[in-house]
């Protein structure tokens, strides 16, 4: 029988979908706030959650990830009578199936169901367990999890692929492993750095060349674009791209044709796009230093790279088989690695993600020399103290300057200065109203958890749970 899982405080609400779903023939569960619900979804495998937003311990919507993440992945339907439209979009982010806001009709909601059911019920008969090839990607936290999934989703089809996330997360990685499962990955995987490209060779790198199309031609140079025919093309950092290049791009993949600089007749190609980048490319599209139809034509489907640090413990695998790599790859002896070592590098905020934690694990391998066990000792300084618990300064804590005129002997500080104390005692005091809940905190501070992470970053702050 189907199970379905009611989250809603309203004992009103909670009786009349248990008439409802018992009249359609499903297992009614109800749960008044979050505690419960956890207890309830975990001890009994739902197909389907109808979830109220405003319950007496906290948020509806911190449940969302939990719960699309788990094993059975239930179907979520929101039903709120509070709502608005950025709770929408993070719903709908997260996995939600559908948005009802209250009152409803009886035929909306009781449709909104039986379409969930419908596509749950489908879904897990077509479920196979096709092994992913994940080549480089490490760790089994339910972040990366989620990821994972969208990959095997991506490789199934020819879309392109937007993948996003800070520098380090490995963005790279996720790309090959949506060429090395699909249809294309016997042929060509051609990675561009987008970043690294001089903005007057951009067009003839991508696009290839004729002999004396411009100073320095001297020969015919096939583009990369043609080098990944019927493979993957990559283009990384592609916010890096020069807005004429961008106008060229659109249109060959558009058309899927290339015309070589200096060329007098178009080629036809047969190429996967998966483009990459770490910058906020819908502000750039409002900057007007990135095109809005090219965002449209990158962006068929989007994966969004965790932080490190959001991974759980993913951290302690990391160290453990690339160390193996590095050991095997340098022909040196196998280290044991110490738990103080482990607790050390996980306390670690990794602003720099995979590629910093590897870094650090090649220093400490050199540090180490021929010491057969690996130590917080080997570690560079600033690595050491950036986990040490200092108390409060001489000089007390910083407060913001406030002036009101009252004292015109008071020193008046320049305004980026003061907005930098007071950016900054803001996020101390939401840290602490929070208690580290990053979700609370993106509520209170109406900002997005990229942004609030980058200015923790920003002013050296940080402590949120994995929560």
């Amino acid at each position: 029988m189907i199970q379905v899982l009611v989250i809603d405080d309203d004992e009103k609400i909670c009786l009349f979908f248990s008439k409802l779903l018992a009249r359609m023939g499903y297992q009614c569960h109800k749960a008044h706030t979050l505690e419960q619900a956890r207890s309830l979804f975990f001890s009994h495998a739902c197909d389907l959650v109808l979830l109220d937003l405003e319950l007496p311990d906290g948020n509806g919507l911190d449940l969302l990830p939990e719960f699309t993440a788990s094993d059975t992945a239930p179907e979520i339907i929101i039903i709120t009578g509070t709502g608005d439209a950025r709770g929408a979009r993070l719903a709908f982010k997260y996995g939600a199936w559908d948005y009802i806001q209250k009152p409803f009709l009886l035929d909306d909601v009781s449709l909104s169901i039986n379409r969930a059911i419908q596509y749950h019920r489908e879904k897990q008969h077509t479920r196979t367990t096709v092994p992913l090839v994940r080549t480089g990607i490490i760790g089994e936290s339910s972040a990366l999890q989620q990821c994972l999934e969208s990959v095997a989703t991506a490789a199934a089809t020819d879309a392109s692929v937007l993948i996003t996330g800070e520098t380090g997360t490995g963005k790279e990685l996720f790309a090959r492993a949506i060429h090395e499962n699909s249809k294309r990955r016997s042929f060509p995987f051609v990675p561009v750095d987008c970043g690294a490209l001089p903005d007057t060779l951009v067009e003839s790198t991508l696009f290839g060349h004729e002999k004396g199309a411009f100073t320095g031609a001297g020969k015919k140079q096939e583009g990369l674009i043609l080098q990944a025919e019927n493979g993957t093309l990559m283009l990384d950092e592609v916010g890096d791209l020069p807005l004429n290049a961008q106008k060229s791009l659109l249109r060959s993949l558009q058309e899927r044709c290339i015309r070589p600089v200096g060329g007098g007749r178009e080629i036809t190609v047969n190429i996967r796009l998966i483009a990459a980048t770490n910058l906020d490319l819908d502000q750039m599209v409002e900057e007007r230093t990135f095109r809005k139809d090219l965002l449209y034509r990158i962006r068929a489907m989007e994966i969004h790279l965790p932080r490190l640090r959001d991974r759980e413990n993913d951290i302690e695998e990391i160290i453990i088989k690339k160390l193996h790599e590095l050991t095997r790859r340098y022909h040196m002896d196998s280290k044991a690695v110490s738990d103080e070592l482990i607790n050390t590098l996980s306390a670690h905020p990794w602003p720099g993600n995979v590629r910093e934690l590897i870094n650090v694990l090649e220093y400490l391998l050199a540090s180490a020399g021929h010491d057969p066990t690996l130590f917080p000792k080997h570690l560079p300084p600033e690595y050491r103290v950036s986990n040490l618990a200092f108390g409060p300064s001489k000089e007390g804590p910083t407060t913001p300057f406030f002036f009101d005129g009252s004292d015109p002997e008071k020193e008046l500080p320049p305004l980026n200065e003061f907005r930098r104390q007071l950016e900054k005692e803001y996020l101390k005091a939401l840290l602490l109203r929070c208690e580290s809940d990053r979700y609370q905190a993106c509520r209170i501070s109406g900002i997005s958890q990229s942004r609030l992470y980058d200015l923790l970053k920003k002013h050296g702050l940080s402590g949120f749970s994995s929560s």
